[in-house]
Order: structure tokens, then sequence, then C-alpha cells
């Protein structure tokens, strides 16, 4: 009977969780104007929002067969309240703001002894917890030129916001930087590509006084079809960079996106798939969001 009491408290929260961020998406859509995005895109561009502005992204990832090593656990995971917010602070300068509102984790199957203890009794069918966000800030170095890419710098750290005892996130803090890189092709630059590659510092988290420097990339194109639809495409992860004795928790991930974006009612909306790259991914899911900027808020101190 606990059991069972436990699983419906845990569905009416989920379902108190979504309402909420519902209403705050819905919110915030009738609240700002678009222009073309990024979104539902991992991989960084280059390119920096105009001074004074604010860009607000929000969105519902689904994704099935995730895996947590450091609890694990493995099953059906739902994202809700997927938000970014991006300001830019000068022409050449932007700091940005990410993170999951809510995680949401259908069990599918748990080990007896797990690496860590849980705060939940063995049997539960599900789990929730706030995710872990990122703090980043962005610099552009370089412009595009005929034959050259533009070129730019990203860096940030991970804040612990996550309770590892709900076995979905890790509740450390992570460090990364990564160079950014972008060429536009073709006529009017409808096809946009741009990449990023870099180093993630993660802390292992079983491991007193032990980190695991991993390699980040992504590669991506945003191909302009027409005033009111793009199609988008990535390849983004992180790689391992020790030949054997990875640290729990800093496993090797991966994942290719393949959507579209499309304006209505001045926003920009997106749908892509996902297809999980590496054994410790997820088999695959699907993202849906909305993105949009505000017109300037404020004048950037000269």
């Amino acid at each position: 009977m606990k059991n069972r009491s436990r699983v419906a408290s845990q569905r009416r929260i989920h379902i108190s969780y979504i309402i909420v961020c519902g209403a705050v998406l819905l919110a915030v859509v009738y609240a700002a104007t678009a222009h073309a995005q990024q979104r539902p895109l991992l991989t960084e561009d280059v390119d920096i929002i105009p001074p004074g502005s604010a860009r607000i992204e929000a969105g519902i990832d689904f994704l099935q067969n995730a895996k947590f090593p450091l609890s694990g656990l493995t099953g059906d995971l739902t994202r809700v309240g997927v938000i970014g917010l991006n300001v830019g602070l000068a022409p050449n300068v932007e700091v940005q703001l990410e993170g999951t509102l809510q995680n949401y984790l259908s069990i599918n199957s748990a080990m007896r002894q797990p690496p860590i203890p849980l705060g939940f009794a063995p049997g539960t069918s599900s789990t929730n917890d706030t995710g872990d966000f990122t703090l980043s800030t962005k610099i552009k170095l370089r412009n595009e030129t005929r034959h050259a890419p533009s070129l730019g710098f990203r860096f940030g750290v991970q804040l612990p916001n996550s309770n590892e005892a709900q076995g979905i996130g890790q509740n450390q803090t992570n460090a990364y930087g990564t160079v950014l890189f972008g060429k536009k092709f073709g006529r009017e630059g409808r096809l946009n590509t741009f990449g990023n590659i870099g180093i993630g510092i993660l802390s292992a988290p079983l491991e007193t006084f032990t980190q695991n420097d991993v390699l980040l990339y992504g590669l991506a194109g945003i191909f302009l079809f027409n005033n009111q639809i793009n199609f988008v495409g990535e390849v983004n992860g992180r790689a391992n960079t020790r030949g054997r004795g990875t640290p729990l928790g800093t496993e090797p991930q991966g994942e290719a996106r393949l959507g579209l974006q499309f304006k209505a009612s001045n926003l920009r909306f997106d749908f892509a798939g996902i297809a999980g790259l590496t054994d410790f991914s997820q088999r695959s899911g699907v993202t849906f969001g909305v993105t949009f900027d505000t017109p300037s808020i404020f004048t950037p101190v000269r």
C-alpha cells in the first residue's frame, strides 16, 4: 500500500510540474517576438545575439532507454522545462544560463546494489529531480570572411543543483571550454554550418581528488528552406580520453539530432528526432520547443 501511495504521489508531482512548466512556456511565448534560432541543436553557433537583448528558449524532451550508470537505473526520461536564457552584453559577448526544471524517470531496470545510496525503496517505479544548470560565457573572436570561418570561444561551469539520491543527476561541479567555428555557404548563406571542439573537466563522483578530462565535440548545420522553414541536423557528444578505467559517471555520450524549425505567429518552433550514439546514451527520443528574441531591454555599458 505504501508503494502504491508513493507512486501515485510521484505521478501527481510530475503532472503538476508539467502544468506549471507549460504555463511558464505559454507566458513567455506571448511575451516576446522571434528571429532565426538555434534550438533544437546542442552544438553552439558562433554568432552573438544583439547587445542589450535576450533570447529565451523552452522545450520538452522525451528519451527512451536512458542510462544512469552512477545510480544503476535505466528507463524512459522526460525532461520538462528545458530552458535557456541568453543575454547579449556586447557585440561579441554573450552570457547564457541553461538547464532543466524537472527530470522525470520511469524506471525500467535497477541494480540490486547500486553504486550510490538511493533515496527511494527498491521496486519504486519512478523518480524525479531538478536538473543541473550550466552558466556560460560566449565570446566571438573573429568574423567570417570569404575564405575563412568565424571563430569564437565558450567556457562555463555546470552547477550541482540535482540530488544524486534521486538517481538521475550527479550533483557535481564540472567545467568546460570549447572553440567555436562556423561557415555559411550558398546564396545568401542559406546553409549555416558550425562546430565545437574542446575539453570538459568532469568530477568523478566516487573517487576522491579525481577527474576525467573528456573531449567535447559537435558538428551541426541549418539549411534555410524558405522564409518559414529551416532543416537542422547535428552530431554532438563527449569522448573519453582515457585508455581504460573510466570513472563511473563520466562515461562517453553522444547523440545525433535531425529536425526542423518553423516560424508561425512571429515565433520560432522546433522539433527533432534523437538517436543515441554510444552504449551509455539513450536509445532514441524526440524534442519539442520554442525560441524567441526580445527587443532591446537595456543599454550595455560602453
